[in-house]
Parts: C-alpha cells; sequence; structure tokens
C-alpha cells in the first residue's frame, strides 16, 4: 500500500520499520520540526526524522496541517492510508479525508479507556493490571474514532512506564501490519459510550512524592513517571529522582527510612529499586547507596 507515516518520538520508529519491513511503500513522513535540545539549543530533528532519513525517506515537518497548501501537498501524495502514531499536531478533515481508506492511529490504550496525550503513564499509575494498543479509525474527536484491531498485555507489578513504552510500542508495530492485511475484512467497532477516561498531559507539579499517600499508590506514581519527568523527594537536601520501585513490608512514620532504601508510607511502605542523583546517572538501590549514607527521614 501507499502509506503516509506520521509520528515523532521514539515511540513511532517500530512502527515505521514495520511497515518497511511488510513491503508497505512509504511516500512521505510527516514529523514534528527540529527544535532546539542540548546545552548548545541546535536544532534536533525528531527520533521518526532521523531514522527516516536513514531510510532515505520524503520527510515533511510543518509547523501546522491548517495551511491550505501544506493540505494540497498531502493530497497530492494520493496516498491509500496514512498511518498516525503519536504525531503531535491536530489532522483537520482535509487531511483526515485525503487519503482512500482514511487515517489510522496506533493508540496506546484500550479504547475508550485512557483517551489522550499520557495513556502509558496514567495506566500505571492508576493502577490498572492490563493495557494494549488499539488501531482506530481516526475522526474529528480526540481518540473517539471506531477501532478496528485491539491487541492487550498485561502490566508487570514492577512495570514503568518505560518499560510498557517498549511493549507497546512493538505490540502497535506488529498491530498496524495486520490490520493493514486484513483492512477490507475487518469491521469497525464504534467505541462504547460507558468507560471513558482522560490521560491528561503530565504536569511535572504532579511528580514530588507524598509520604502520607499509601504505598500502593506512591509505588504506582514512581513507575508511572519513570523515566521521564522522574517522581522525586528530598534526601540529605539533594533532589533525588526515583525511577523504580516495589512494594515491601514494614511501617513506619512516614517518610522515614525502615531499610536501606525502604521508606514507610501513609500505609505500608516502598523499596526504591533506582534512583538519581543530581547530576548524576541513574542507578540501581546497591550502587546509589554505596558511599551515599542515607538519612533518617526523607520529605
Amino acid at each position: 500500500m501507499k502509506i503516509v507515516f506520521m509520528g515523532s518520538p521514539e515511540f513511532s520508529v517500530p512502527v515505521l520499520d514495520a511497515l518497511i519491513d511488510a513491503g508497505h511503500d512509504i511516500v512521505a513522513v510527516y514529523c514534528q520540526p527540529p527544535r532546539p535540545a542540548g546545552r548548545g539549543k541546535n536544532d534536533r530533528p525528531t527520533p521518526v526524522h532521523r531514522r527516516a532519513l536513514e531510510l532515505g525517506l520524503k520527510v515533511r515537518h510543518p509547523k501546522s496541517l491548517r495551511d491550505p497548501q501544506v493540505q494540497a501537498e498531502f493530497a497530492a501524495l494520493k496516498a491509500d492510508v496514512a498511518v498516525v502514531v503519536a504525531y503531535g499536531l491536530i489532522l483537520p478533515p482535509a487531511v483526515l479525508e485525503a487519503p482512500a481508506h482514511g487515517c489510522l492511529n496506533i493508540h496506546a490504550s484500550l479504547l475508550p479507556r485512557w483517551r489522550g496525550a499520557a495513556p502509558i503513564h496514567r495506566a500505571i499509575m492508576a493502577g490498572d493490571t492490563e493495557t494494549g494498543v488499539c488501531i482506530m479509525q481516526m475522526d474529528a474527536g480526540l481518540d473517539t474514532g471506531p477501532v478496528l484491531l485491539r491487541r492487550s498485555t498485561r502490566i508487570g507489578e514492577t512495570e514503568t512506564t518505560g518499560d510498557l513504552h517498549d511493549r507497546l510500542s512493538q505490540l502497535g508495530a506488529e498491530a498496524i501490519v495486520e490490520a493493514l492485511a486484513r483492512l477490507d475484512t475487518l469491521t469497525p467497532e464504534p467505541q462504547p459510550e460507558t468507560g471513558v477516561t482522560y490521560a491528561e498531559k503530565i504536569d511535572k507539579a504532579e511528580a514530588r512524592v507524598d509520604w502520607t499517600e499509601p504505598a500502593v499508590v506512591v509505588d504506582r506514581k514512581i513507575r508511572g513517571l519513570s523515566p521521564f519527568p522522574g517522581a522525586w523527594c528530598e534526601i540529605a537536601g539533594e533532589r533525588v529522582k526515583l525511577l523504580g520501585a516495589r512494594l515491601a513490608d514494614g511501617s513506619g512514620t512516614p517518610g522515614s527510612v525502615i531499610g536501606p532504601l525502604t521508606i514507610a508510607c501513609g500505609s505500608g511502605a516502598v523499596e526504591i529499586t533506582r534512583a538519581q542523583r543530581p547530576g548524576k546517572r541513574p542507578m540501581e538501590a546497591q550502587d546509589f547507596l554505596r558511599g551515599f549514607e542515607m538519612p533518617d527521614t526523607v520529605a
């Protein structure tokens, strides 16, 4: 099939590779424009942009798709379908309707649960035990289109957003290849009106750990915000990112250190398995503690 691929972050790269491996013709790749990054604030292309250039594909990165000229250029590609995964721009009706089979989105949740910007983070933070990917026919709403294909997976008890991100990216790649192969036989299923939840964009203000909360809530927050933006607390006056955790035995005053890296919560306790001090690399618990004396309490 002639495909326009639309994606930007690392999550989208395995999908692009899978479409090429399946023999599809990628007539153009759309992604977010390069933006200043790093110490030098030089323009840095997105991961999809870099991968597309490596593959010798045509790359376009308009700042908006509302420009009539941009829409005309998109329509002129005469694509069979557009595959959209974490692209980052709103697709106006003229773009949604241009490909012969419309635009298919790979969404990292079991819709209608967790529509919106941060479905992986929110699923872990909410304590969901299952998630997955949906191949959805895009419409004008926010992740409201009918679903062509679903693939589910369990969420591990100690899994972080980073871990789940990588698994869902691969699952999405497999699902879209299957969906395209079966496109003529799949029946779009409207999303049910019950069970709708919204995955609001992660706000860095959410990231500070409140040790008075139950251990299950603290554990989910640490895992759900790892690796970005990273839950944090103050340890010995330093702002330390907490990047891995598991529930632990024990109890005590919230914030008290009851083991090498085990912290008491409002009820129960959490063991920190991975952490990062300012200016240092992320470390496993045993490496973090080497040469670092834990105080009696954290804040």
